[in-house]
Parts: structure tokens; sequence; C-alpha cells
């Protein structure tokens, strides 16, 4: 019997709109993040997605020593980096600074899990 959970582009999709919905979210609560408009915003959510995909695993492999020891809290600086790199990529994604970062990271993160749970 077919499974009815999304796979391949619509599962990229289904991503994408929870991360742009995580990022939307994150300039409103986060001082410091400006998105100029949707097309930005759904520009940085696909960017995201292949930052998640491709840099990611790399910087947690390189950081496992620092996430080890500090019983995963490093993983909130790794998101934040990733989340700054997003920034530095997407004309119209702007964030000030590092703490800025991780704080939108982290709401990011958080909207991820959520949805996550939700969508169950």
């Amino acid at each position: 019997m077919p499974s009815a959970e999304p796979r391949g582009l619509p599962l990229f999709l289904l991503r994408a709109l929870v991360a742009a919905f995580g990022l939307w979210l994150a300039a409103r609560l986060v001082p410091g993040i400006r998105i100029d408009g949707p097309g930005a915003l759904i520009l940085a959510a696909v960017v995201l997605g292949l930052c998640n995909a491709v840099v990611k695993p790399v910087l947690l492999l390189l950081t496992l020593p620092a996430t080890v020891l500090t019983l995963g809290l490093f993983l909130l600086v790794v998101n934040g980096v990733v989340l700054a790199l997003v920034a530095w990529l997407v004309p119209g994604f702007a964030i000030a600074g590092f703490g800025a970062a991780v704080l939108g990271a982290l709401v990011v993160s958080l909207t991820s899990i959520l949805a996550a749970i939700v969508l169950r």
C-alpha cells in the first residue's frame, strides 16, 4: 500500500514553505532580521533548505568536538552560521549581527519542529 507521505519535490516544497514561515516569523520577532519582500522570503527559504542539505552537515562534522563538549548547545551556533550565510547570499534578506542570526535560527528551528509535529 503506498504511503501518503510526500516525497521528493513535494516534500522539498513543503519544507521550503515551513522555512519561509519560520523566516517570516523570525523577521517579525527578532530585531535585526529584515526581509524586503515575498520574493526575498521565498528565495531565502529555498537557499536555507539547500544550505541545510549541503553546508550544515560539513559544519556539523567539523564542529563535532565542540558540540559534544557543550552537550549539543553548539548546534545553535552552527544554525546561526548557516542562517547568516543565507543572509549573505540572498539579496533582500539581511541580519544585523550574529546574535540576531542565532535567535533567528532558533525561531526557524522551533517553527520546523512544531510543523513536523503537526504534520505527522
